[in-house]
């Protein structure tokens, strides 16, 4: 029940919050390990979030895991989706012309036990990536809802222009955070769109 109400009872990735701001927080997230995916909707029959099936098999969510070791990995939050680089936009007379490989990243962030990409158990599908991540400083913001397209791409506007109004140099594309299932009540859903920055 507490899910569906927007409960996240999993483990979350460790941050500290360097600065608050009337429209989003400055962040410095901690070194972590991740399981990532990266694929065309359109192989997964047109779904977006088709990646994560693939993450889902590979900690044993649904069953037996498909790892090395037949080990279950802790579910965490958030499910981590890297979009296309913004494609570029072309102003004309007439409608504007996008251009993109359409290509999605969707990432696990594996529970922190596991310190290194040695650590975790080795994916049994080749499509799924082990790997470190950094420390890492990002401008988030934090919305309920559904995560809809315009919806994301509405926050990532808003806080592309703050961060530059504030004077942070962006270094990078933005991430989608989604920290509930689907089943969650959309007005108790946890969102954040993150931008990396300097």
């Amino acid at each position: 029940m507490g899910m569906m109400l927007g409960k996240i009872t999993v483990e979350t990735p460790k941050y500290e919050v360097l600065r608050t701001c009337p429209d989003y927080e400055i962040r410095r997230y901690n070194p972590s390990v991740v399981a990532e995916v990266t694929y065309d909707p359109k192989q997964l029959k047109g779904d977006k979030d088709g990646g994560f099936m693939i993450l889902a098999n590979y900690i044993g969510a649904l069953g037996q895991p498909q790892n090395s070791k037949s080990e279950k990995v802790a579910m965490t939050a958030p499910v981590i989706t890297k979009n296309p680089p913004e494609p570029e936009k072309i102003a004309m007379t007439a409608p504007v012309i996008t251009t993109g490989d359409g290509m999605i990243t969707m990432q696990f962030v594996l529970p922190s036990k596991y310190q290194n990409a040695e650590d975790a158990p080795k994916p049994a599908d080749e499509r799924v990536v082990i790997k470190e991540e950094g420390e890492k400083k990002y401008g988030v913001v934090r919305f309920s809802g559904v995560a809809t397209d315009k919806v994301v791409e509405e926050k990532v506007r808003k806080l592309k222009e703050s961060l530059e109004k504030d004077g942070h140099k962006e270094v990078g594309d933005f991430l989608l955070a989604r920290y509930n299932p689907p089943w969650t009540l959309p007005p108790l859903r946890t969102n954040e769109v993150m931008i990396p920055i300097e």
